[in-house]
Formats: C-alpha cells, sequence, structure tokens
C-alpha cells in the first residue's frame, strides 16, 4: 500500500504559480513535478479562491484568542480585588 505524500505550503505555491504563468501545459506541469493534474487544478483554485484575502486590511478591532483570554483574566483580577477589599472592610 502506497503511503500519501504531504506538500509544503512552499511546494504548492510554486506549482500553482508556474501554472498561473501559463509557459506550460497542465499535463507538462503535472509530469514535471510529479503530480496528477487534477491535484495542480485544485491547488489552483484553493489559490484564486483565498487569494483576495492577501490585500484585507486588518481590523483594528480583531482581537487574537491570546488578548482576548488576557482581557478576560484580567476582568477577572479587578473583580476578585474589588471583593477582597470589601470583605477586609467587612471585617475591620
Amino acid at each position: 500500500m502506497a503511503t500519501r505524500r504531504k506538500f509544503t505550503p512552499a511546494f504548492k505555491t510554486k506549482v500553482v504559480l508556474s501554472t498561473l504563468k501559463e509557459q506550460n501545459t497542465l499535463a507538462e506541469l503535472a509530469q514535471k513535478y510529479e503530480i496528477h493534474p487534477n491535484q495542480i487544478s485544485q491547488w489552483k483554485r484553493e489559490f484564486l479562491e483565498k487569494s483576495s484575502s492577501v490585500f484585507d486590511s486588518p481590523s483594528k478591532s480583531k482581537k487574537t484568542e491570546a488578548e482576548e483570554r488576557e482581557e478576560e483574566l484580567l476582568k477577572i483580577i479587578g473583580q476578585q480585588k474589588v471583593e477582597l477589599n470589601f470583605l477586609k472592610k467587612a471585617l475591620s
């Protein structure tokens, strides 16, 4: 049984860019890179679908998961400090 080959994103990009140059046919590129022509077509389609996102400007309102988690933890810490101060005053 043959094992599946895994290709790096750099290799996929190289193949797709070669396809977009249209200097060789799909069959020639498939033979050159030892890949099935359908695989090249699939990578090309995926590349073209996602290419518009390259020029999207990052929104300032978007926060990474780590930033959201940090904000949540700081909120909890602040709440606990308020509760602690309240309890200290109640005991005095």
